[in-house]
């Protein structure tokens, strides 16, 4: 009985926190209209989404690509023309491997660095002083945040789909024997503006899902600097889980509307 009783806890918790999360998120929305008032601080936290994040999307995308071509090829020099590995990598890039890698890497980094800001501005009670002084919380630090993550998520996977296929070519011609040509040539033989469409209308979404887990996390933080730990540690594992299950639904529905609609 304890057992169910464990679980029981669990699943009202759960729920609990989503119908928080989302009274949180109707916050966020709700004070949108007061972007440009908080442009600075949007601005800022652009740069440092932006600026932090880069050197590690591109190293990450730099490797995703020339592994996808590696891979590719090893499957299909014995059985496909290799005119088709161009084709492979870049839908495969645009499609999924840029905009999911780039949520991940972005998400786990950007949460994490909300949480722990907000969480020790909870703990420390500064979040209560700034209602005192009737300076609304989500407006002042959390709308930012959640606007700059929305409007430069698609701006690093764009970034990070140019270097992965960058990537995928240098690591073809070199150790593949295929020609730049033959690569460009694939690449365009399939290509449409669908794709795009899907691959970064995803990361709107994204960048939603991961400020929100990131403010979410930091604003319910409790317990001084172990609660601080914690809900750093719960916002990463949230935001990577929220983003692989948006990402099958959103590909559901990108695929219906755009490739069948």
């Amino acid at each position: 009985m304890d057992v169910f009783r464990r679980i029981g806890e669990a699943t009202l918790g759960m729920v609990a926190g989503m119908g928080r999360g989302f009274l949180m998120l109707c916050g966020v929305v709700c004070n949108l209209q007061a972007t440009w008032k908080r442009h600075r601080e949007v601005i800022e936290q652009m740069h440092i989404l932006v600026i932090g994040s880069l050197p590690l999307v591109a190293t990450t995308a730099a490797f995703t690509g020339a592994i996808t071509a590696v891979q590719t090829g090893y499957q299909m020099k014995a059985y496909v023309p290799m005119i088709f590995l161009g084709t492979v990598v870049t839908k495969s890039v645009i499609l999924e491997m840029g905009p999911v890698l780039a949520a991940l890497v972005v998400g786990s980094r950007l949460s994490a660095n909300y949480a722990a800001e907000l969480g020790t501005m909870k703990v420390t009670e500064q979040l209560d002083a700034m209602e005192i002084m009737a300076i609304e919380p989500i407006q002042y630090l959390g709308l930012p945040r959640f606007v700059a993550a929305v409007l430069m998520m698609p701006v690093i996977t764009v970034i990070a789909d140019l270097i992965a296929i960058l990537g995928g070519l240098v690591v073809s011609v070199i150790t593949l024997d295929v020609t730049v040509q033959t690569f460009a040539e694939g690449m365009r033989m399939f290509w449409t503006v669908g794709d795009v469409i899907t691959g970064v209308g995803k990361t709107f979404f994204f960048g939603g899902i991961i400020a929100m887990s990131g403010i979410y996390h930091g604003f319910n933080t409790q317990g001084g600097a172990e609660g601080v730990g914690r809900a750093t540690m719960q916002a990463v594992v949230g935001t990577c889980l929220s983003v692989l299950i948006a990402d099958y639904l959103l590909n559901t529905v990108f695929m219906q509307i755009i490739f069948k609609g």
